[in-house]
């Protein structure tokens, strides 16, 4: 088993935080590293110049490795009769809290892939390790970051993504399954979505290539790390786990949902991607859309955050991305070192524990 991933990167835990671009900050990334784990900053949803700073802040924090994040989405195909359509059924939305929808909608972020500016500010801050959501980069920009010496990973949804992973010549694979909070890291959204779970995505994913694997998906305690590693990993990757933590940027009502012990459902209307979310208003109205009506990401996302603002103006918190795990009503409020902590004392008792 490659378990020198762990020993390279000088890790005490096998336990790595989650990206979570607008959850997670520099206090949580370096909280998490400084306690032995794998700290990370989501920036796909960043300008270079805020990922530069957010880097620059972890690493006046923390003098551990941590995981900066990037999205390589495959650029949006646009189809404005569709984007109209969107628009239109969204309106009445808009209108309960007297506001408007946005005349168009806008590709509101751009793909790694296709963005050399943010591959600069990686180049120069040099993060430990980079990783990569819904895609491979470029081979230039992959062999740009393995001359600045960043170790490289890379979200599957499948065996076949983790197959191209492991061609692309990167170090490690994160495997997500399918009760994993938050967007889908799949590489063709037109493409089926085999929907395995984080068990027999990671086993399966073992068994066949030789990479370091990291387990993610529904992993929310000691215990759920424990058997992620019995399952061929090297560690273990948990998001809403933290989201409670006071490092975290999730906000009070976000915070509060997740308390509740709502229940999360996958939905593809508050992006244009899939992505598993707290079931709240917004899930509720877009249960019934059909996929193929909905627009391409991330352009759906600039008229879902649109609504979520405008639902808030008027003290409407239903509307939000609220992305969490299937795991979502066992997070609690620590902070984020402690529960870290915590996490690595639990998982040291079920390895200790006898197996049936």
């Amino acid at each position: 088993m490659p378990i020198g991933f762990i020993d390279e990167l000088g890790l005490e835990i096998p336990i790595f935080q989650a990206p979570m671009a607008g959850v997670s900050t520099p206090a949580m990334a370096a909280a998490v590293s400084n306690a032995g784990g794998l700290g990370a900053l989501g920036l796909g949803a960043s300008s270079p110049e805020a990922a530069r700073q957010a880097i620059r802040e972890t690493q006046a924090l923390t003098s551990h490795p941590f995981n900066a994040n990037v999205f390589c989405h495959t650029p949006a195909v646009r189809n404005s009769a569709r984007e109209r359509q969107w628009i239109e059924r969204a309106r009445p939305l808009f209108e309960d809290f007297d506001a408007t929808p946005p005349e168009q909608l806008r590709e509101i972020y751009s793909s790694f892939s296709k963005d050399d500016a943010m591959l600069e500010v990686l180049l120069d801050t040099r993060p430990a390790v980079v990783s990569f959501h819904f895609g491979l980069p470029r081979p230039d920009q992959i062999e740009a970051l393995r001359q600045a010496g960043c170790r490289l990973m890379a979200t599957a949804t499948s065996v076949a993504e983790a197959r191209q992973i492991s061609a692309s010549g990167l170090d490690g694979i994160i495997a997500q399954g399918w009760a994993a909070g938050g967007h889908r890291g799949v590489f063709d959204v037109s493409a089926p979505d085999e929907r395995r779970s984080t068990q027999a995505l990671t086993c399966q994913i073992a068994s066949e290539i030789p990479l370091p694997i990291i387990a993610a998906g529904g992993l929310m305690d000691g215990a759920d790390i424990q058997r992620a590693l019995d399952w061929g990993a090297v560690a273990a990757q948990l998001g809403t786990a933290f989201i409670r933590c006071p490092e975290s940027a999730a906000d009070e009502a976000y915070r509060a949902h997740l308390a509740s012990g709502a229940e999360t459902v996958m939905t593809s209307a508050i992006s244009g991607r899939p992505a598993r979310c707290l079931v709240n208003r917004f899930t509720a109205w877009a249960e019934d859309v059909p996929v193929s009506e909905i627009p391409a990401y991330p352009c759906t996302y600039d008229l879902g955050k649109a609504l979520n603002a405008a639902a808030k103006a008027q003290e409407e918190t239903g509307f939000g991305a609220q992305w969490a795990g299937t795991g979502a009503a066992r997070a609690i409020p620590l902070a984020a070192g402690d529960l870290l902590t915590r996490l690595e004392a639990q998982r040291r008792a079920a390895y200790r524990r006898p197996r049936p």
